[in-house]
């Protein structure tokens, strides 16, 4: 049993890769579980050194019964130290991950990060998931350790959040008049966020994973953020449809705008 959270399809590529039938996190996140089987694993990105506000809460509301348990993150730049950052984090709510790897993937952080420049470099991403799939079969166990600079890297990043809560929270996204309301953006959001009224769409709260899966997955490229590396080019993994990430994150939530 496999459990992902995509955005612009890494995670849900890899999660396709270990189980040929994973389950969306956003799709079963409202529901308390207890979930059974010999083996579970969860498939997310980093962001920020850690991993996705919607996965920590998926986790914390879930039981899970198994034998084995494991983490997979993609990641583009650094991995910091989410690893061990969220082994430990876990592990003091009582839920312990045998074995946690990661995956270096394309980084769709578009402030940063030009995406033509970025799908041009070779990561090796299949022969990473290979690696990691043999592992997981036999049932390997380890955590990586986190180096001083690894630490120090998310210990930045998180201070700079809480002094600049705009920084990582959408609130440097901005949906232009380019908008025709087709409404992929509000169907690709993991967290029911954007809503389409009146042919335009509109941000339903300040709750945002920062994601970028609506900036990414916009055909009209009508979504942007500021201070972004190459407008004109946008990133959704080359081995997953538009139609698997709306799959993997809508929810129809018709309650009123607020």
């Amino acid at each position: 049993m496999v459990f992902y959270f995509t955005a612009t399809g890494n995670s849900l590529y890899v999660a396709k890769c270990i189980d040929k039938y994973p389950v969306s996190i956003p799709q079963v996140i409202k529901n308390s579980s207890i979930y059974s089987d010999n083996q579970i694993g969860i498939v997310c990105p980093v962001y920020c050194g850690e991993i996705p506000n919607t996965v920590k809460e998926f986790l914390k509301k879930s039981k899970f019964d198994t034998k084995y348990m494991y983490l997979i993150l993609t990641y583009g730049n650094s991995a910091s130290d989410c690893p061990e950052f969220t082994y430990n984090e876990f592990k003091a709510l009582g839920i312990n991950f045998d074995y946690i790897d990661t995956v270096h993937c394309v980084d769709n952080y578009l402030p940063v990060f030009d995406m033509a420049e970025e799908k041009k470099i070779d990561k090796d991403t299949d022969v990473q998931i290979a690696h990691i799939i043999k592992n997981i079969r036999l049932m390997k166990k380890g955590v990586p350790t986190a180096t001083d600079a690894d630490r120090k890297l998310h210990k930045q990043v998180a201070t700079l959040n809480k002094i600049i809560p705009s920084f990582n929270n959408g609130k440097m996204m901005k949906i232009t008049d380019k908008c025709i309301g087709c409404k992929v953006c509000e169907k690709v959001c993991p967290t029911g966020n954007i809503i389409v009224l009146m042919d335009y769409a509109q941000r339903r709260s300040k709750k945002c994973e920062y994601c970028l899966a609506c900036v990414h997955a916009c055909p009209q490229k009508a979504i942007i953020i500021k201070h972004e590396k190459n407008k004109n080019e946008r990133y959704r993994n080359e081995n997953v449809s538009l139609d698997e990430i709306i799959k993997s994150n809508f929810q129809d939530r018709r309650e009123s705008y607020e």
